[in-house]
Formats: structure tokens, sequence, C-alpha cells
């Protein structure tokens, strides 16, 4: 059995770990919340803005689509991996890389797969293969729309210019605190609602023109559509880090409470040693 003195000191250093585990919650608990408010007040926003430029585009002829719509064959892709900047947040960020790995090997197998990084973690992962064209972590030093925006603006750039046939994100979608579902989404180019959910026969009037409407539109989509995402992920983060920690000081208190049960039993044996230690003394003098 282990000396009092190392239980002690694992004792105390569990005990440190848990109080750190437990600040660490509450910290992303109270971020968590700013961050669920901002993706619950933005999807309804998003979700309409993309059903609308969906239907009018459905509309127009495929001589006056859009650029951003245009179908090439998929020879180039790029992979937008949104994840953090920062771990202890379970499997939050190994999900993306997962996932990005999986389009990489399966879905685009054969093609010119090159990774956005969103995200420090993103970046490590596959900087190391040569893959990330650019490292946009410092984003989320200051998440404002204007700022994805820019992002969105070099995505459709590069799109246009032809240099990639396919832009792909992949992030985590906030369902609550405890539940994240990662998500792959197209971006480029933009696939018209085709069929049944076209909603095709909506009395618009259009001031200006149609086609000058859909070319506005696209562009605030695309860049509210990447926004949404990062925010998704941002609300994510704090969700799958707060789970985390929680286990992580829930499991340090169960270990602190086992340390302590075998420091007292150490501690009792010890002292049940002595006493007979001391009353063997005694008989042999006794003797």
């Amino acid at each position: 059995m282990a000396n009092l003195k190392e239980i002690r000191n694992r004792i105390s250093s569990v005990s440190s770990t848990m109080q750190i585990t437990s600040a660490m919650k509450m910290v992303s608990a109270a971020k968590l919340k700013k961050a669920q408010d901002a993706i619950t007040a933005m999807r309804p926003y998003s979700n309409k803005l993309t059903e609308l430029l969906q239907s009018l585009s459905a509309t127009l002829d495929a001589d006056s689509g859009s650029k951003y719509s245009v179908q090439r064959e998929v020879k180039n892709v790029l992979v937008v991996a949104i994840t953090s900047n920062r771990g202890l947040c379970g499997a939050f960020n190994s999900n993306i890389i997962k996932k990005v790995n999986a389009l990489i090997s399966d879905t685009y197998a054969g093609k010119n797969v090159s990774v956005l990084a969103i995200g420090k973690k993103a970046n490590d992962a596959f900087s190391k293969h040569d893959m990330v064209i650019a490292n946009k972590s410092e984003v989320f030093d200051a998440l404002t729309f204007e700022n994805v925006a820019e992002i969105a603006e070099m995505i459709m750039d590069k799109f246009v210019e032809g240099d990639y046939d396919k832009v792909e994100l992949v992030y985590n979608s906030f369902k609550n605190a405890a539940t994240q579902i990662v998500m792959t989404e197209q971006f480029l180019p933009i696939v018209p609602v085709e069929g049944d959910n076209a909603n095709t026969n909506l009395d618009y009037i259009f001031e200006p023109s149609k086609q000058e409407i859909v070319e506005t539109l696209i562009p605030k989509s695309l860049k509210t559509q990447l926004f949404k995402g990062i925010r998704d992920s941002f609300a994510s983060e704090h969700g799958a880090r707060m789970t985390a920690m929680h286990k992580a000081t829930d499991n340090a208190t169960e270990l602190r409470d086992q340390l302590k049960l075998t420091y007292n039993k150490a501690r009792q044996a010890a002292i049940t040693n002595e006493i007979l230690e001391i009353v063997g003394g005694a008989e042999a003098l006794n003797n």
C-alpha cells in the first residue's frame, strides 16, 4: 500500500484539477448562453433567406443563372473545416477532422482536395499534409459578420476564378449542450431547389427585376450561410467543453473520494500496527 504522504499528494493534485475543471465548466456555461441565443436568433433569418433564394433561382433560365451556380466537372475541391482554437472539449474537434478525412479518402477520392482551416485544431491537423491553403483561426477573436464576410468573399472569388469546382462546409451544428451534429453542406455551386421542394408558385412582386434581386441576394446569402456555420460551431464548442468539463469534474470527485478512502484505510492500518507494536512490547516487558 502506498505511503500516506504519496496519497496526500495525489489527493491535493486531484482536488486542484477538480477546481480547474469546475471553473472551466462555469466559464463555458456563461459563454454558451450568449452563443446559443445568437445562433437561435439567426437561424430563422438564414433559413428563410436561403429558401427565398433557392425558390427564385429555380425560376431563372439556365442562361441567366448566377456565376455562383455554374456546374463544372469536379476536379478541385475546397473543404472549409470549422473547428475550435482550443481543446478540452471532448470529441468536438476530432469529429470534424474524421469527417474531413472521410471526404478526402471516400467522397472525393482521386480529386485534388484543399482545406481552408477555420480554427487552430483544423490547421494543426491538415497543415502537416500541406493541404491548408489558408488559416483563418483569428476570426474567433472577433466573431462578427464583417470578418466572416471577408472569408466568404475570398472563397467566392476562388470559385468564380475556377480555382475550385466545389466548396463544402464541415462544422458542428448546435442541438443542445450535450449534443453536436457534424454537418456537411455544399457551399458552392448553389443548387436550386427542384421538384416538390421548389415553391415557385408564390406571388412575388419584384422591384427591380428578379434577375437583379437574385444577383444581390446570392452573395449575401452565401456570407450568411458561412456566418451561421461558424456561429453554430462556436456555440457547439462551448456546449461540448461544458459537458466535457462537467464529466471531468465528476471523475475527479470520484477519484478524490476513492483516494480519501484509501488514505483513511492506510492511516487506520498504520495506527493499528503501532498499537500492536506497543502492546507487544508491553507484553514482552511483563514476561
